[in-house]
């Protein structure tokens, strides 16, 4: 990232997390963050994923929560992720589920966070679906993959993980999970890290967001590639085609509510592309990651601020 956009993005995830800006945002900007998530029940997030599915586009769904100080929270929200799966299920729904380790306890019992998740592990597999466990900061990466490990070495294959090409040990992990043939959605970064741990220049992140890429094409794993990112997504067709490497062989990703028309023209021009559908009442520290990404968002936020409170 350039100075400007380094010290944009710092900046508005420390004041974020002021209690004065989240009563201010969770106050007035509930109606704009709409834009990022579809609804605050399964049924309306599954309607959303129906209209996606309509197009061409596969989802992933996301039942919002983090941060919990309670392991009763995170056994609520398995029971809610097992219901999630099941709805799926139900109706059919080209879509797989998201979820976060801390949410299911990672931060207060690393054992009953396992257990948590195999739980929704077994369900999805039940209902041959799959589960991508989401990755957080820096100071979980090595217990949530950990727990993906142990979870293959248990026979459960239908999980996979996260991995953030800003942190300085991603190639070595790339390297590795790549070899324990794990499934991986292949991302920038979205939290706010040290310099200890994580490259803060765009370029850095950029060569090391495409050298996971690469790594994993080349040796013919699917790959799951996130971004939004014009000049990365025009750099992974061309490198594709070069290659002659088939459309069936990857697949892009973008969030909800960013660039959906990009998603339908990548859909209808035969590639494989998946929303990450978020949805829940525990909406503010993902909007808040939305605005922290780059200035416009932002923008829209406060051009609309006076409206909202209308």
């Amino acid at each position: 990232m350039g100075m400007g956009s380094k010290w944009y993005r710092r900046t508005l995830l420390t004041i974020t997390g002021f209690k004065f800006v989240e009563k201010m945002s969770t106050t007035y900007g509930k109606g704009l963050a709409s834009r990022f998530i579809a609804g605050e029940t399964l049924d309306e997030a599954l309607d959303e994923v129906e209209q996606l599915n309509g197009l061409g586009i596969m989802a992933t769904l996301d039942h919002l929560g983090e941060g919990i100080t309670e392991l009763s929270e995170a056994a609520a929200y398995k029971e809610q992720y097992i219901k999630l799966i099941e709805g799926i299920a139900a109706r059919k729904a080209n879509t797989n589920v998201s979820l976060k380790p801390t949410q299911m306890g990672l931060g207060l019992d690393q054992t009953v966070c396992l257990s948590n998740i195999r739980e929704v592990v077994k369900q999805a597999r039940h209902c041959r679906n799959f589960v991508r466990i989401d990755m957080e900061n820096s100071p979980y990466t090595q217990a949530t993959i950990d727990i993906v490990r142990r979870l293959h070495k248990e026979g459960l294959t239908n999980v996979g993980t996260v991995l953030q090409a800003y942190l300085f040990r991603t190639q070595q992990d790339a390297e590795d999970l790549l070899r324990e043939q794990i499934n991986l959605r292949l991302v920038k970064g979205a939290y706010k890290e040290a310099d200890a741990v994580a490259y803060q220049k765009t370029s850095e992140v950029v060569e090391s967001f495409k050298s996971i890429i690469k790594l994993h094409l080349d040796n013919g794993v699917y790959t799951a590639i996130a971004s939004h990112d014009d000049a990365i997504i025009s750099w992974v067709k061309a490198y594709t085609r070069a290659k002659q490497i088939p459309k069936h062989a990857f697949e892009f990703q973008m969030l909800y509510g960013l660039r959906m028309n990009e998603q339908a023209r990548l859909a209808k021009e035969g590639y494989r592309i998946r929303c990450y559908v978020p949805y829940g009442v525990m909406w503010y520290p993902y909007f808040t990651r939305r605005l922290a990404e780059k200035p416009a968002n932002l923008m829209l936020v406060l051009k609309n601020m006076s409206t909202l409170k209308r």
